[in-house]
């Protein structure tokens, strides 16, 4: 029998073991990959942390869903930041029924290329239902709304607001894949308000000075897209703006955070103050940096979604940066005096995108990939037929059109020819865009300015409580 001395000395170097074995160096992956194309589909660790000072920030983390129900292989996951202002309603309305609304929208038993090709159409289609079934509720709070969907090395966000997502790959870089629709910085934004039949001014109260940033009047909103605001005119639209990228096969770091982070740190920062740190901890680091530069003067809430490839147990540091002890254990390198610095190798001039003299090698071109983020959509319009495209929605079976927005089936109406054969008679009109029910024909005229915007009641307190959201 073992003492208990013993076993806990085995258990010990058992452990050791394991770690040893998890962790591959980057040059033994590097290797591999060069060896073989097929890549496995990568992990997804992630970490959350937060601090309130209004109580209205919101987060969704969802690691569990599948495009097949039950399997595995077409598991993705989805992480999401909502802001609420005027009011929490809002932000938990939207916590709770966007992702359904979204997936609803996608058409079933399609492969997974299509499904992703549809994801950005449906993005749109389910923020705009999400928007018209809170405003039935008749409530006032409006929220940011930032939602992220991974599958495999696939990341699909959209967003409407000012909470943020950007990505920091391996080689360094740093790229948004968001847009902040704030009337003080958007200038395309304020002209479309306008356009719309908004009003753009900074709050003047009792004649005095225009203080404080851009608003849009009525209500206040310091935004040009939001869910819900129910008290300022349709202009202030849901629609999202969409962006799905191919992340390299050597991972990256997503960092989705409300403009309580934004405010106090650049994209650069943000992502510089946790590097080479497992996102558990990163998230913390990132919300600390924060109140360091700035205070809470805001809801700050911060996830850190790190997508690494199979063979790793964390994403390797990024080069150039000290290593931390951490990783310093993780990837076996040494801690000790850095002061002597060997030239780079070819390998490492490779990995890291450094320039070499012969780039016609396939070892090389794979190498020089690291880091390398390929665009696959974006689009950012707030035209809504633009955004769902031009598919003919007419089931021949029930005989009925189905809406792009709520997905409901509907009868042709009178302005529609449809026969037996060819859908339009010779004197109608060609199809020129996707099908809206009444409900959602009216919710888009309404965005576009088309019919009269019934104003809401100016709130002075409505406006400060906005807080540039």
């Amino acid at each position: 029998m073992m003492s208990g001395k013993g076993e806990l000395l085995l258990s010990s170097s058992r452990m050791k073991s394991q770690a040893q074995v998890a962790a591959v160096p980057l040059g033994t992956l590097i290797g591999r990959e060069l060896r073989t194309d097929k890549v496995e589909k990568p992990f997804v660790k992630f970490g959350q942390s937060g601090l309130a000072k209004k109580g209205e920030d919101y987060f969704l983390i969802k690691t569990d869903c599948y495009r097949v129900p039950g399997d595995l292989s077409t598991l993705f996951s989805v992480f999401a930041i909502f802001d609420g202002h005027n009011g929490i309603s809002a932000a938990i309305f939207t916590k709770e029924n966007l992702l359904n609304n979204v997936l609803s929208a996608i058409p079933q038993d399609i492969s997974r290329d299509a499904w992703l090709e549809a994801l950005p159409r449906a993005l749109v289609a389910g923020f705009v239902k999400t928007d018209i079934e809170f405003q039935q509720k008749g409530e006032t709070s409006g929220t940011t709304a930032t939602l992220v969907v991974i599958d495999e090395w696939t990341v699909t966000v959209a967003s409407v607001g000012d909470s943020r997502c950007i990505l920091d790959t391996q080689g360094g870089a740093v790229s948004l894949l968001t847009v902040d629709h704030r009337l003080e910085e958007n200038e395309e934004e304020r002209a479309r308000v306008t356009a719309s039949g908004g009003e753009v001014g900074r709050l003047n109260v009792y004649g005095g000075n225009a203080v404080g940033p851009l608003r849009c009047w009525p209500g206040g909103l310091c935004l040009s897209r939001s869910i819900g605001d129910t008290d300022v005119g349709e202009f202030i639209v849901p629609i999202p703006h969409v962006k799905q990228v191919k992340v390299s096969n050597y991972g990256g770091r997503l960092i989705i955070a409300s403009d309580g982070i934004w405010d106090a740190l650049s994209n650069d920062l943000a992502a510089q103050s946790c590097r080479g740190i497992l996102a558990e901890l990163a998230a913390k680091l990132v919300v600390k940096e924060a109140l360091r530069s700035r205070g809470l003067k805001d809801d700050t809430t911060c996830l850190v979604v790190d997508i690494i490839p199979s063979d790793l147990p964390v994403l390797p540091p990024i080069p150039g940066k000290k290593p931390s002890m951490l990783t310093s254990l993780l990837f076996g390198k040494k801690s000790g005096n850095t002061t002597n610095k060997k030239k780079p190798s070819m390998l490492t001039s490779l990995l890291f995108g450094k320039k070499s003299g012969n780039t016609t090698n396939k070892a090389a071109n794979k190498l020089s990939s690291v880091g390398v983020v390929e665009e696959l959509f974006e689009e950012g319009s707030a035209m809504l037929a633009e955004r769902l495209g031009k598919d003919f929605p007419f089931n021949k079976n029930s005989g009925t059109f189905r809406c792009a927005v709520c997905q409901m089936d509907q009868p042709p109406g009178d302005d529609l020819s449809v026969k037996s054969g060819p859908f339009f008679s010779p004197s109608s009109k060609p199809w020129e865009g996707p099908f809206f029910c009444t409900k959602c024909q009216k919710k888009k005229d309404a965005m576009e300015g088309r019919t009269s915007v019934k104003k809401g009641k100016l709130r002075i307190s409505h406006a400060f409580q906005q807080n540039c959201n």
